[in-house]
């Protein structure tokens, strides 16, 4: 493989903590990067924020509220317009991931190709999912794992378990092909690769990264909506 283009997941330092050797993996550098970067947006929007008009004046503004409207839309068609309060959650979960999805870009490797990342990831929509559950279901959220015939409630709980393998594993696998397909590329002589890695770029990392965060994003609102009871949701 080119030496310029690594995508290995190095340990760059180790630590002890209590014992325990606690390793700082390019997967936990780039990951603080991309917080830092949003974070920076973040303060950036909230000082121009009390600059912005009822009437949008600004480009930034159309972007941000356009931004904003999008996924408040996205929450109130799967979750209901009740908690189109989550939209907070999910652009910030859609950001993070989008920017992870992208840093291949950068010729880094992206966090989203380490499953420790896309695992943490789902395992909060898996909270998400059964809290809401019930919070707004009560006692017939547990009541509902016994359906259709109470046998079943083994296969309803491993049913349950599978949804955050699913999303951890598909947003994994789909980056880490990526990141693999094109560390294969930057192995080929010079001559073969002319304008390749340009277009495999722009697949993997533009468009499937994009398109992979709006299926986890959706994904996760639709597993969370379908835990809240339909007479709760307006």
């Amino acid at each position: 493989m080119d030496s310029g283009l690594d995508f290995n997941n190095h340990i760059i330092a180790t630590f002890k903590l209590f014992g325990i050797d606690i390793r700082f993996t390019d997967t936990i550098l780039n990951t603080w990067i991309i917080m830092a970067v949003l974070i920076l947006f973040a303060i950036v929007v909230r000082i121009k924020l009390n600059k912005f008009k009822d009437v949008p004046e600004t480009g930034f503004q159309n972007f941000i509220e356009a931004i904003v409207e999008a996924m408040d839309s996205f929450v109130s068609s799967n979750m209901g317009i009740k908690y189109k309060y989550f939209g907070n959650w999910f652009f910030g979960v859609f950001a993070f991931v989008l920017f992870s999805n992208l840093f291949g870009l950068l010729s880094f490797r992206a966090p989203t190709a380490d499953l420790a990342t896309t695992g943490a990831l789902a395992f909060t929509t898996f909270i998400l999912i059964h809290f809401m559950g019930i919070m707004t279901a009560k006692g017939s959220y547990f009541k509902a794992y016994l359906e259709p015939v109470p046998f079943l409630l083994p296969i309803n709980i491993i049913s349950e378990f599978a949804t955050p393998v699913s999303l951890s594993f598909r947003l994994f696998g789909n980056i880490l092909g990526g990141t693999i397909i094109m560390g294969l590329v930057y192995s080929l002589p010079a001559y073969v690769k002319v304008g390749i890695p340009a277009a495999l770029h722009v697949y993997f990392d533009v468009f499937a990264g994009a398109l992979q965060t709006f299926i986890f994003v959706m994904l996760s609102m639709a597993f969370i909506g379908d835990k809240i009871p339909e007479e709760m949701k307006n």
